[in-house]
């Protein structure tokens, strides 16, 4: 037994020496490269965030491009193949459909037409940090990360395309409501037209939907299977907050500005924090690891924040093929051929598979992922897809540029005047004492309609005629009430002239912090009453709702226990009370007692919280409530069985004793990891999570996918980001991210900023103390004897 023992030791050693050998992609000390022109320094902290020191921009963002690979290369590599359609390459036929979206949707061939039509200067900078990239890969002196070899793959040279492709993939996700244009094309086919009124407040008066054209229009297309194809990346995701006030209400004397933009909480996450200081350029934030420039953030002068606007940007028309020639479609001037490319998709241990798209007039067509190539429907048409974000003369990524660089309002505004998508609710601060708010992008102006369902591509009745002129875009500067607060909400009256959207986000968090902002008026702002501003867990949903849902007889005396305990709760998503796990589960089944039946198996893709149709249903259209066994209309008898319903899956999971049934135990952040969750062993070992406040509403977001049945309270989507900047002094701006600045999962830096990000344990640049030092120097200086 003792060689055994011996073998055991000899193994585990090997095995602890593979792991600590993956684990080093950490910092050199000096290192030389050819594409530098003057020495890099790069001093880092206890958390690895960065402070580039350079004498130049294009040597700073090469060390930029230096620190992605080094921290967040698989990320990129993920990122850049998800865009181009190449994932099949590194994990087989299992990624075939989402590459072949891709490959319709075309982002790769948008991605390189936008490169030509960059600017001198942003695509020297952009060359920089492509070079830095490429620099870490092929000077390194550690690791790959563990990932590459795994599935024993190796990393090609970062492209210039596989940077802006990040951009087209943030439109996609940010702008993406074609799935909401199928979604209500689907649930037309299970419920009368007049009724999307009411799953979908407020409805545009006029649609075709209204007449059940159509359902006429889409007969035999599938459109189940056109909606399942959709890959995850595509949106509509539209939840962050930002707000700025001038320095009439601050003690500095100084506009101060809050932000923190809402997206998926994964590991890695979005975000990787760093300073960039250069004579020309002195700017601190966070980068999005593939691309060069600070997204959010600060420079010496002014600071910015983004949330999304989520305005209709993309149609889906439905085209007419021409009954004479399949290989036609019908137009406002006549019978025109599909334009038609050929896609090869590799295939990890498969022959390459072949596709072909085609494209109208308006775009891709995408009912050929939902059938056989080639069909029509029973009704002779199929879908394409119009958007404003696949334009060749694209510069988003130089209005980005400006940004960084800008000082002042009218630097800021210039710069937009690039910028094409995807809409953000821009607020801005500079130490002049200016604040500022725009929504730059391009809107289309539509002959009719306003992008609600499916319309007919053939007659040209719909077609864009153009897009909002940017002096006319929401935009506004130094307002009476000295502040600016955007949280997805709508930002324009009634009365403005053109359609941005209707899909709207509820006002909840944008009346919550006007709330909150009106309650300090009497005050000076602090940097600290700004964060305890984000922090915030009250749920106006709840608050509106809950004295709906509890006018009811309860069936036992736990219901009626837990019905007096939501009546005396304070309306807070704190994790250690029981109220929110209650509320949440409650709404939940609400939900599936409502709809489930009505709309069968569209139910799961239409589930979540929907407080406005909730609302509506329980007071005007009480004839949605349709008991088990019981006649339509009886609201209390579904909610009574509902709650029933919620309380036994809460003892199932929890246990019988209520007072265990606390928020944190229910809702927990897991930062999934969407390479590692699907291996074996090292998935669980490599598993993240912690308990979190805030729900579905509250600025302190935390939402939830309740058609996830294994976990439907899990904290999957909020505030990747947390900043606040005083101008009176830049260099004390608050950070954080989450859940750490490595995307290695053996990475002493993978999840160490997590539990700082949940208890708002701030970071600061300017309270920074060196824990490492990197020096990047010109390969010539190695001849100077350096």
């Amino acid at each position: 037994m003792r060689w055994l023992w011996r073998i055991f030791v000899v193994v585990m050693v090997l095995i602890a020496a593979v792991l600590l050998w993956l684990r080093t992609t950490g910092p050199g000390s000096t290192i030389r490269f050819a594409g530098l022109t003057a020495p890099v320094t790069i001093e880092r902290d206890r958390y690895n965030i960065p402070t580039i020191t350079a004498d130049n921009v294009k040597d700073a963002l090469f060390a930029v491009g230096y620190l992605h690979a080094e921290s967040r290369l698989f990320q990129m590599e993920l990122t850049r193949r998800y865009g181009a359609g190449r994932l099949s390459e590194l994990f087989g036929a299992s990624a075939l459909p989402t590459d072949k979206y891709m490959r319709v949707l075309g982002l790769e061939r948008a991605a390189e037409a936008q490169l030509k039509a960059l600017s001198p200067q942003a695509l020297g900078e952009l060359t920089a940090y492509v070079a830095g990239v490429n620099a870490w890969l092929t000077q390194r002196s550690v690791a790959l990360p563990p990932e590459y070899y795994l599935i024993g793959a190796r990393p090609e040279p970062w492209k210039a395309t596989d940077t802006l492709l990040w951009g087209k993939l943030m439109s996609l996700q940010l702008s993406g409501n074609f799935r909401d244009e199928l979604l209500r094309a689907r649930i037309l086919r299970h419920i009368k037209p007049d009724e999307l009124a009411i799953l979908f407040p407020p409805y545009p008066k006029g649609m075709p939907s209204a007449t059940g054209e159509t359902n006429a229009w889409l007969k035999g297309l599938d459109l189940d299977a056109m909606y399942a194809a959709i890959p995850p990346v595509v949106g509509p995701i539209y939840e962050s907050n930002n707000w700025v006030v001038d320095g009439a209400h601050t003690a500095s004397g100084k506009p101060m500005l809050a932000n923190d933009p809402h997206l998926s909480l994964n590991a890695p996450g979005v975000w990787y924090l760093l300073h960039i200081r250069t004579p020309q350029l002195d700017v601190a934030g966070v980068t999005a690891p593939g691309n060069p420039y600070v997204v959010l953030g600060h420079n010496l002068h002014a600071a910015w924040g983004f949330t999304t606007t989520g305005s209709d940007v993309e149609d889906l028309f439905i085209e007419k093929v021409d009954p004479k020639d399949p290989a036609r479609y019908l137009t406002p001037t006549g019978s025109q051929p599909f334009v038609t490319r050929e896609e090869t998709i590799g295939v990890k241990g498969a022959a390459p598979v072949k596709l072909t798209v085609r494209e109208t007039r308006h775009g891709p067509v995408i009912s050929d992922l939902g059938g056989k190539y080639g069909e029509s429907a029973e009704s002779g048409t199929v879908l394409a897809l119009q958007v404003t974000w696949a334009s060749a003369d694209d510069r988003s990524p130089e209005a980005l540029r400006g940004v960084n660089f800008a000082t002042n309002w009218a630097q800021f505004r210039d710069a937009m005047k690039l910028f094409v998508g995807p809409e953000q609710n821009m607020v801005f601060a500079d130490d002049s004492g200016e604040i500022g708010f725009i929504a730059p992008a391009r809107i289309p102006i539509r002959a009719k309609g306003d992008g609600y369902m499916p319309v007919p591509g053939w007659s040209g009745d719909y077609d864009w005629k153009g897009y909002i002129p940017f002096d006319e875009l929401p935009q506004g500067l130094n307002p009476k009430t000295g502040r600016f607060v955007t949280a997805n909400a709508k930002i324009v009256p009634d009365s403005y002239k053109y359609f941005i959207s209707r899909d709207w986000d509820i006002p909840n968090r944008t009346e919550r912090i006007n709330q909150m902002l009106d309650g300090m008026k009497d005050k000076k702002l602090v940097p600290d009453d700004f964060a305890k501003m984000q922090a915030d867990t009250m749920s106006l949903m709840a608050l509106d709702l809950v004295q709906l849902m509890t006018a009811i007889q309860p069936t036992d005396e736990r219901d009626r226990r837990a019905v007096e305990r939501l009546k005396a709760w304070n309306f807070r998503m704190d994790r250690d009370l029981v109220e929110p796990t209650m509320f949440v589960a409650w709404l939940r089944e609400l939900n599936r007692a409502l709809f489930a039946k009505k709309l069968g198996d569209v139910f799961p893709d239409y589930w979540a919280p929907k407080p406005l149709v909730v609302r509506g249903i329980l007071i005007e259209h009480r004839e949605w409530c349709v008991p088990d066994g019981g006649k339509a209309g009886d609201c209390a008898a579904v909610l009574a069985a509902s709650l029933h319903s919620a309380l036994d899956l809460l003892a199932a999971r929890y246990g019988g004793d209520m007072s265990g049934w606390t928020w944190g135990r229910a809702h927990i952040a897991p930062f999934p990891n969407q390479f590692w969750a699907n291996v074996p062993v090292l998935g669980r070992l490599f598993a993240l999570g912690i308990p979190t406040d805030g729900g579905s509403d509250t600025v302190n977001r935390a939402d939830m996918e309740y058609a996830h049945e294994s976990d439907p309270f899990a904290d999957l989507h909020g505030p990747g980001l947390r900043t606040v900047v005083d101008l009176s002094a830049p260099a004390d701006a608050r950070f954080l991210i989450t859940p750490g600045q490595s995307a290695n999962p053996l990475s002493a830096h993978y999840s160490d900023l997590m539990r700082r990000w949940r208890d708002f344990v701030w970071l600061k640049f300017s309270k920074m103390s060196p824990a490492a030092t990197t020096r990047l120097l010109p390969a010539a200086t190695a001849n100077r004897g350096d």
